[in-house]
């Protein structure tokens, strides 16, 4: 016997607060859930958006092909979000990343994302005693590695191989509680000229990034396999600058979990048992995803999350932010408002966000601060 007082309650919630489980609605869900969380205190302050906007250090979760369009040579950076944070305070997620550009059209960056689920108690109950069988961290992770290329001065595109391990400690024997998979992202950027409207210079972006493209998890304990997040994200923006040193930022992004949507399943004696996810390849899934809901076209739209955000720069050295990110009601009904806020001193970029729910289902990350921290390495290359 088992008895854990964080890990199937933070295992749940988490879990709740990415797909909402409700048995009356068709929502998606995957294993490793957490690969959907922004890391990064910047994006979190916008909404999460990033797969169109500027690049920067944590631009590897996003869209690993703005590096080829990053400013510096190179750059290094780490963030912190603490999560139920209002219960307990050993579950978080981090995340360290390295970039480097090779030259002028190339670049190369890694990363690293650790998600702790907490202490967990192992206890068995032997002749009506409870035997103390240690404690364990259930823990998730990815290791990543990419390479971004310019196909043209204004278009570069990325490749992305990510390796996955889920160790959920669903058991005191710790050899049958992980799961492993790969990962592979496609990316794409594109950043224009500078041109003008209504004498402010301005900039358009737009870019993708299929996310997490690999085999299903498949834990020891009971043998279920659970897709991984992988996900299709879409994005624009505009910067304008009004002078030197005022610009404005404006980006919106489109995402839509490329998982097939849960099929109903029955008993022998045709007793509805709830929703399920159909026991087919992730290649398939994929494909499958656009076109498998059961009410069709109007269902596949509200598998589409949409989000807007806003970011106000002064002098490259101080920037306020904002952002809204919705989901349908019946998907999983995340809905909620960001701000964030921003200091560059020294090539050291420290930025720092909050969230705000406007939906019934409460996020384990409100009132909640995420911290990133990004140094620039200029040198000649």
């Amino acid at each position: 016997m088992i008895k854990s007082k964080i890990l199937f309650f933070g295992v749940s919630v988490l879990i709740m607060f990415i797909f909402k489980i409700n048995a009356q609605d068709r929502v998606i869900t995957t294993g490793v859930p957490f690969l959907l969380i922004t890391s990064d205190a910047r994006a979190a302050g916008m909404g999460d958006v990033g797969v169109a906007t500027s690049s920067d250090a944590f631009s590897q979760q996003w869209n690993p092909a703005k590096y080829s369009f990053v400013k510096t040579s190179g750059g290094f950076g780490i963030s912190y979000t603490p999560y139920l944070s209002k219960l307990v305070n050993d579950i978080f997620l981090g995340n360290v990343t390295y970039y480097r550009k090779l030259n002028e059209r190339s670049s190369w960056a890694t990363s690293f994302k650790y998600f702790s689920l907490g202490d967990v108690q192992f206890n068995q109950v032997i002749a009506g005693s409870i035997i103390d069988q240690g404690v364990e961290r259930p823990n998730e992770l990815t290791l990543d590695l990419s390479y971004s290329l310019k196909l043209s001065e204004f278009f570069s595109m990325a490749v992305a191989v990510r390796y996955i391990r889920s160790d959920l400690k669903l058991s005191s024997d710790s050899d049958n509680n992980s799961a492993n998979s790969l990962g592979v992202d496609i990316a794409g950027f594109y950043q224009s000229k500078s041109f003008d409207i209504n004498g402010m210079n301005t900039i358009f972006r737009s870019g993708f990034n299929i996310s997490n493209i690999g085999p299903r998890l498949k834990y020891d304990v009971g043998g279920k396999q659970n897709f991984i997040p992988t996900n299709l994200k879409l994005g624009t923006g505009l910067e304008i600058s009004f002078d030197d040193d005022n610009t404005l930022n404006f980006n919106l992004e489109l995402n839509k979990l490329l998982v097939p949507t849960p099929i109903a399943s029955y008993d022998d004696s045709n007793k509805f048992l709830g929703y399920k996810q159909p026991d087919i390849g992730f290649l398939k899934g994929i494909m499958q995803s656009f076109n498998d809901a059961p009410d069709g076209f109007k269902e596949e739209l509200k598998e589409i999350t949409w989000a807007l955000g806003f970011e106000y720069v002064f002098q490259e050295a101080f920037s306020l932010r904002t952002g809204y990110f919705n989901e349908s009601i019946e998907k999983g009904a995340r809905r909620y408002v960001t701000f964030g806020t921003g200091f560059l001193i020294n090539q050291m970029n420290f930025n720092v966000s909050y969230l705000f729910s406007t939906s019934n289902v409460r996020s384990p990350l409100e009132n909640t601060l995420r911290f990133s921290l990004a140094f620039n390495i200029l040198e000649s290359i």
